[in-house]
């Protein structure tokens, strides 16, 4: 295809780009990291108090948390991963997510993740945010994508403030 045949009409120049109507309403960083917050307050916290005083011996010593960090990581994530796994699952929010109307979707199908999606974008999101270098993706795309919904193929959508 030659510029001067498209500039005099002969060809026209096809066209590549979605049209913004039909992208979702991508959720902005801004309410994504109160949603995470929000979730780490509500979902991270009794999980980390229990494994630290129930499971441990509290944080210090060698019967504590301090002596089996890995371990003590284990613990809090695992459990964590499943409950957030469920809740995305059954009704695509978290309480992070609903609290600033916002829904975890399944790229191909539109319609919430299923469990097994779920826990490996939890996994996937988890290497990103402790690498640190993961969670920068989401900041320079346009969609707010990080690599955690990139590689499991999901994203985070604004909803109307009736939860649909």
């Amino acid at each position: 295809m030659r510029w001067r045949d498209v500039k005099q009409g002969k060809i026209t120049q096809p066209t590549h780009a979605k049209e913004d109507k039909n992208l979702p309403p991508y959720a902005p960083n801004t309410l994504r990291a109160k949603a995470f917050i929000t979730d780490a307050f509500l979902l991270s916290m009794p999980i980390f108090y229990i494994v630290v005083y129930l499971v441990f011996d509290g944080l210090r010593g060698e019967s504590g948390i301090e002596g089996h960090k890995l371990m003590g990581w284990i613990y809090v994530l695992f459990p964590l991963g499943i409950i957030v796994s469920l809740f995305s699952s059954i009704s695509g929010q978290t309480p992070g997510l609903k609290s600033q109307n916002l829904k975890l979707i399944d790229n191909n199908t539109g319609k919430k993740p299923n469990f097994i999606l779920s826990f490996l974008r939890f996994v996937f999101f988890n290497i990103a945010f402790f690498s640190g270098i993961g969670l920068l993706v989401g900041l320079f795309r346009k969609d707010s994508r990080g690599i955690a919904d990139l590689l499991s193929g999901t994203s985070i959508i604004k909803t109307d403030s009736s939860g649909t």
